[in-house]
Order: C-alpha cells, then sequence, then structure tokens
C-alpha cells in the first residue's frame, strides 16, 4: 500500500481566527424554460409522444415533401402558364422615359389576362422577366442552355437595360394596388374596345344579335362598379324582374373608375410653388371633366340598350294583355258568368252589320223626308185650287 508524505506544520503557524459574516437565507428564483434545446424537448414531447423513432420518421416525410416542392418547381408546375408571350421589336425597344404610355400587362407577358391577373401570376411573370432581361444575366452565345423549364425557350443573351427599367416598373405599379387601380381605369385595351361600342347607326346598317352585341359591354365595364355582384345583360327569355333589376342598377351606377394616370406631371427639377399648384388644378379639373364624360358615355349605352331591347317590347304586350284581362273582370255580369271575348272577325261582322242598319236607317229617314215634301207640295196646291174656286 502507498504512503501519502506530508510537510511538517511550522512553528509560526498559528489557526485562523473566526470571521464575523453571516451566512444569508436561502431565496427562490424562476428558472425559464429557453434555448434551442427546450424547444427541440417541446417539439419532441408534443408532437412525437416523446418516441426519437416517430421524430425521425417526421423528418424523413418532411424531406421528401420540400424534394417533391422543389421537383415539381424545376419542372414547371408553379408556372400558371404566364409570362412566356412573344416579345415584339417593338415592345422590346420601349423608352422607359414614356413609362406612362407603356402597356405594363404586355411588359411581364400578361396581355391575356390583364386586369385578372393575380398578384402570384404577377409575381411568376416578373420572376422569369427578370431571369431573361437583368443585366448581371450576360451570358455567351456559347452557354448551354438551362435545364430548368422556367428558362426553357428563353433567349439568355439578352441585355437590353432600358427594357429591364421598363420590366421593374411594370412590377412596381401592378404590385401597387392603388397604382394599378389607375392604370386599369385608362387601360390600353379598354380604351380600344370603348371605341368599338355598338351604336343605333350600326344595328341599322347590319344585322347584329343584341345579346352578343351588349353582353361583352356590360361584362367590361362591371369592373368599375363598387357594388358586386352586378347584374348581367341576360338573354332573350329574362324575366321583367331581372330585366328591371338590371336597368335601375346600370342607370343608378356607381363608379370607382378614376383618371389619374392621365394626370400631367410636373416639369422635373421646377421648384415653383405656383407652377406644382397651377398643374395640380389643372389635372383636378381634367379628372372631373373625364369622370363626367365618362359617366355620360355610359348613360348613353344603357339609354341605347334600353330603345333596342327586344324583351321591353314583350314585357309591355304582357302588361297590356293583364290591364285587358283585369278590364274585362271588373266587367263581368254580377253573376260571376264571364262574358267569351270576341275573336276579331266576329267584331268586324258587328261593325259591319252595324254600319248597314246605320245606312238603311239614313235611307229610311231621306224616304220619309222626300214623302213628306211631296205631301206638303200637295197640300199646297190643293189650298190653292180652293182660293181659286171661291174667288
Amino acid at each position: 500500500m502507498a504512503t501519502i508524505r506530508t510537510n511538517a506544520i511550522p512553528k509560526s503557524y498559528s489557526l485562523p481566527q473566526a470571521s464575523g459574516a453571516k451566512i444569508s437565507g436561502p431565496s427562490t428564483r424562476r428558472l425559464l424554460p429557453t434555448g434551442p434545446a427546450f424547444i427541440s424537448h417541446l417539439r419532441l414531447t408534443l408532437h412525437h409522444g416523446h418516441s426519437f423513432e416517430a421524430h425521425d420518421e417526421f423528418v424523413e416525410k418532411e424531406r421528401q415533401r420540400l424534394e417533391e416542392l422543389q421537383a415539381s418547381a424545376s419542372n414547371g408546375e408553379d408556372d400558371l402558364g404566364v409570362g412566356d408571350e412573344p416579345e415584339t421589336d417593338e415592345l422590346l425597344s420601349l423608352d422607359p422615359k414614356e413609362w406612362k404610355k407603356h402597356d405594363y400587362y404586355a411588359v411581364l407577358g400578361l396581355s391575356h389576362l390583364r386586369y385578372k391577373a393575380t398578384p402570384e401570376q404577377i409575381k411568376i411573370a416578373h420572376r422569369k422577366k427578370v431571369l431573361k432581361h437583368h443585366p448581371d444575366k450576360k451570358v455567351t452565345t456559347t452557354t448551354p442552355q438551362s435545364t430548368s423549364s422556367l428558362l426553357q425557350g428563353l433567349n439568355l443573351n439578352t441585355n437590353d437595360d432600358a427594357f429591364f427599367k421598363c420590366i421593374q416598373k411594370a412590377h412596381e405599379v401592378l404590385t401597387n394596388p392603388e397604382k394599378r387601380r389607375q392604370y386599369d381605369s385608362v387601360d390600353h385595351e379598354l380604351m380600344e374596345q370603348q371605341e368599338d361600342t355598338p351604336t343605333a347607326a350600326t344595328f341599322k346598317s347590319k344585322k347584329i344579335d343584341f345579346f352578343e352585341a351588349f353582353g361583352p359591354v356590360y361584362e367590361r365595364e362591371a369592373r368599375f362598379s363598387r357594388k358586386q355582384p352586378v347584374p348581367m345583360l341576360g338573354d332573350v327569355d329574362a324575366s321583367k324582374e331581372h330585366v328591371e333589376g338590371f336597368y335601375d342598377f346600370w342607370y343608378n351606377f356607381d363608379s370607382w373608375r378614376s383618371f389619374e394616370w392621365l394626370d400631367k406631371e410636373v416639369n422635373e427639377g421646377s421648384d415653383n410653388r405656383d407652377d406644382k399648384r397651377y398643374t395640380e388644378k389643372k389635372n383636378k379639373a381634367e379628372r372631373a371633366r373625364r369622370k363626367k364624360e365618362d359617366t355620360a358615355r355610359l348613360r348613353q349605352i344603357v339609354d341605347l340598350t334600353l330603345g333596342l331591347d327586344p324583351r321591353i317590347k314583350r314585357i309591355k304586350q304582357q302588361e297590356k294583355e293583364a290591364r285587358e284581362a283585369k278590364k274585362a273582370a271588373r266587367s263581368a255580369p254580377a253573376s260571376g258568368t264571364v262574358t267569351p271575348k270576341k275573336t276579331k272577325e266576329q267584331e268586324e261582322e258587328e261593325k259591319r252589320k252595324k254600319e248597314e242598319e246605320e245606312k238603311a236607317a239614313k235611307a229610311d229617314a231621306k224616304k220619309a223626308k222626300a214623302a213628306a215634301a211631296n205631301a206638303a207640295k200637295k197640300a199646297r196646291r190643293a189650298a190653292r185650287a180652293a182660293e181659286e174656286a171661291a174667288a
């Protein structure tokens, strides 16, 4: 057994003196469960029953799900079919300074959707255009095409900084709800369609179906209504209630359409307050004028529709028949028997007989008048003869 050697205590060593300090009493402190370890423990307990096997199975399923999502993205399943429209030379040569004149839906490849495009579709279309036209995406002609379906068919060798600015401006406008509403109010396609609105002269010169001509017009204008849903034109068999409700709604149409997009911009670099106030005042007056003209334009369309609507004639005829039936019911005998309605031939026959009777009565009266005149004439002759004989 090993021995332990210790040094001898020196003679100068003395025992330490007892301290006068007192030990403080016990205190309670609250420990907060925090940190990644506690979160992992809590997740394991709540979601997996404190089972490591269940946790490992969940992690594996989550990994497979993420791989499937990445694979679907690479196959273009989240593409939504937007942003692949062909780009014309005119489109690619747009001047960023003329940004108010651009067709932003065409810039992002959303011409077939326009105001119906969802925020998700705008986001995907913008991403495609950025991948294609970003100045930093410079590649040589020897660069192979990307295997991603998101870039299939795209020209990766473009380097058009000006068009990229147009793309960014289009994304800025269409992702801002207020700016997009202003832009949709004066959309290029909308303005062109309004010029093709049918007129009364069009119906006189051409054989056009009423519902095919005016149905799309009201579908186009319905987007500007503050009240939703908007009643549509309907068909030829629409009920009286539907027709009356339709015209009542459109004669009181409440439109949110605005014309701020057409405002004149204040000259850049101008610090003149009077110039800015004048421009703002002029823009306000122009917006009011355009709003008034748009209201009058829509009212003219509704007036024209009402004047050409074939259902109005049918409704008036039904109302006339209802009034006649009600009148006939009031003039029926008290016994409750209803006099059968005479046909047109019967009415004409009675009218003819009545005319013949009146004609015969006139002839008899004429004969009686002539007989009376003859009798009076004979009486006068007899009286003169008697006077002569007496003389």
